[in-house]
């Protein structure tokens, strides 16, 4: 009578433990979306923090909604209320990081863009707020004719041309 009642215990066991990996694999599989999601949404909140101050003023250095902001000191500014340290000039983006495929922008990521005039070096920097590779929108404190916070698209001549590289801040 042991034997039998044995025989019936042990398939049991078998088919519990099996449920219990499956559960641990799908939990892992939500747990990887939650991490995904997670990271989306903060950088989704990156952009809407950055579209708050659209409009406000260029100024040469200056890295305050009060003063102004140039285009690193923008950047600078917004990264820094996530607790994102980047550095404080354009030229400092010139190394740091992984360069990034058109393919792999993201919102959030920063473009990284050559001088107006000095196409040796780098001088203009942006944040992506929609990401489509090389049609992409960035959102950037602009010292052209507009003078101030504003969005353009990458893939126009003006910065198609200037076009450096991306990296991903969130990955430094």
């Amino acid at each position: 009578m042991q034997k039998t009642s044995l025989l019936y215990i042990l398939p049991l066991s078998f088919m519990f433990c099996k449920k219990e990996v499956t559960a641990t694999k799908q939990e892992q599989r939500t747990a990887v979306d939650t991490i995904s999601i997670a990271k989306s949404s903060e950088r989704e909140e990156v952009i809407a923090y950055a579209k708050k101050y659209l409009g406000t003023k260029y100024c040469y250095a200056g890295g305050s909604p009060e003063s102004g902001f140039d285009c690193s000191g923008f950047v600078n500014f917004v990264f820094k209320h996530f607790d994102i340290d980047l550095p404080r000039s354009s030229s400092g983006f010139a190394s740091i990081g992984r360069s990034l495929k058109p393919e792999e922008f993201q919102v959030g990521d920063v473009l990284v863009f050559y001088g107006y005039k000095d196409r040796n070096s780098v001088g203009h920097v942006g944040i992506i707020c929609e990401a489509n590779g090389m049609k992409s929108k960035f959102i950037h404190s602009s010292s052209g004719k507009e003078m101030a916070v504003m969005i353009s698209e990458l893939g126009s001549d003006m910065y198609t041309k200037r076009f450096y590289r991306c990296i991903d801040p969130f990955k430094m």
